[in-house]
């Protein structure tokens, strides 16, 4: 199977699959299962909207991939150009390098923690009380086969 390119409607499909169905058993048994029932309890309750931008795609500069949730499962997830409007509960910015990186198989919490991806728009404090559940979802997004230009 030959993997969708890089911020393709292709690809936003597989990572709202992705998304919906949760990290996998790999991911799960490295962790307790309190954090996995936390997780998962959050993931139900979940009400945010993301806009996970890549600043500079090869080829048409800056792109979002716009995650909404819902309800336990992702209800929308497509890629946002550049002259489109951004409407989002909290919008990032991330380098192609560090999305590649992140594809590549670098490490989600570290993503976050130095700042390979910033909180461009959105409540900060807010955003933090689900820090745990956007890093796990983070790194099923760069799971996400993907064909990078």
């Amino acid at each position: 199977m030959v993997a969708a390119e890089f911020f393709s409607k292709e690809w936003a499909d597989a990572v709202r699959d992705a998304l919906t169905a949760g990290p996998d058993e790999q991911a799960r048994a490295a962790k307790l299962q309190e954090y996995w029932d936390f997780f998962d309890w959050l993931k139900s309750v979940y009400p945010a909207s993301w806009a996970l931008g890549c600043r500079d795609l090869p080829g048409v500069g800056a792109a979002y991939l716009f995650v909404q949730w819902a309800g336990g499962t992702v209800t929308d997830c497509r890629i946002i150009g550049p002259d489109d409007p951004l409407q989002a509960t909290y919008v990032f910015g991330m380098d192609y390098r560090d999305w590649k990186a992140l594809h590549d198989g670098y490490d989600a919490q570290r993503t976050v923690m130095y700042r390979k991806i910033m909180l461009e728009q959105g409540e900060l404090l807010e955003f933090f009380k689900a820090i745990y559940f956007f890093v796990e979802s983070l790194a099923v997004v760069g799971a996400v086969p993907a064909a990078y230009p």
